[in-house]
């Protein structure tokens, strides 16, 4: 089918050859027009801007926006929604808070544009593994673009999880849940990492993909990096956060759900981005207060003397 596409990052690039793999037929348009001459090599027609696109499309239109959610994300459907025409479809591939597919739903919704809230989780191997799907819209425009999710996704990858907001409200807490697997996987490194006996962990992460009860994508992403580089000595210990593990927690708050593990794993991130935090200078004064311990003095190393 036709399908307009904007937003060719790592991922929506990657989802516009998989869809023209399957000879779906595909407008894309970038800001970044080195991008939308990588989508054309795809054999994808290109848009010099979002006008074009729509122009180039033939009524009733369809068309997928994969931008950073929150403002990125805003201003496109509010301008794709002021050139598309009464049912025409909207969909929204990134991570948005499902709090914003509802409402955006219903201001669409005024215009007969319909909106389609779709989860998306591959990251860059789903060109060739194809993308896990969690969608959320009206049965009737979920069912139109099918075609679409079936062509992206693998086999059984693909669910109409529920009304508008379902797809990334799933897709939310499947990310509040692969922080929780990450930071299990983290620590139980770390711990071998620090044993006294030398562990290759790159070929424990590679053993445990074989018959053991912990293995997933993500122990094989583990053994993939640790083989490049077994003492991550290449990386700073600095992990980003997209939104949705905070979401998550505010939801889990809003219907009071204890969620410890995904907590936890949250906030090490906070904690990974600072710099000789507060905190913990504060628990050295203390330390230091109640029972004179030796303290170390602002700039020295653990190693040096006090």
């Amino acid at each position: 089918m036709q399908l307009g596409f904007v937003g060719l990052g790592k991922m929506g690039l990657n989802m516009v050859a998989r869809l023209r793999r399957s000879g779906h037929e595909i407008v894309a348009f970038d800001r970044n027009a080195e991008a939308v001459e990588h989508a054309a090599a795809t054999g994808a027609r290109s848009a010099s801007s979002l006008e074009a696109l729509v122009s180039d499309l033939s009524p009733p239109r369809a068309v997928w926006i994969m931008v950073p959610a929150g403002e990125p994300t805003e201003s496109t459907v509010t301008a794709l929604g002021q050139r598309l025409s009464a049912n025409d479809v909207i969909v929204d591939g990134g991570n948005s808070n499902f709090h914003d597919d509802v409402r955006r739903a219903e201001t669409l919704a005024r215009q007969g544009i319909h909106y389609i809230d779709a989860g998306t989780s591959g990251g860059v191997w789903g060109l060739d593994q194809g993308y896990c799907l969690m969608v959320g819209g009206t049965v009737e425009a979920c069912r139109r673009l099918e075609p679409v999710f079936l062509a992206l996704a693998p086999p059984d990858g693909y669910l109409r999880a529920g009304d508008h907001g379902a797809g990334h409200y799933v897709k939310m807490i499947h990310n509040g849940i692969e922080y929780g697997l990450m930071q299990a996987y983290a620590e139980g490194f770390e711990l071998m990492h620090a044993s006294p006996y030398r562990i290759d962990l790159a070929k424990v992460a590679a053993l445990w993909m074989n018959g053991s009860v912990v293995r997933s994508w993500l122990l094989e992403l583990t053994a993939r990096a640790l083989a490049k580089d077994g003492d991550l000595a290449s990386l700073k210990g600095f992990v980003e956060d997209s939104g949705e593990g905070r979401w998550t927690l505010h939801e889990a708050l809003d219907l009071g759900v204890p969620l410890p593990v995904i907590t936890a794993a949250l906030f090490t991130r906070f904690r990974s981005r600072e710099h000789d935090p507060f905190g913990e200078r504060l628990l050295a004064a203390l330390r230091q207060q109640f029972g004179g311990h030796a303290v170390q003095p602002a700039g020295s190393s653990p190693a040096d003397p006090v």
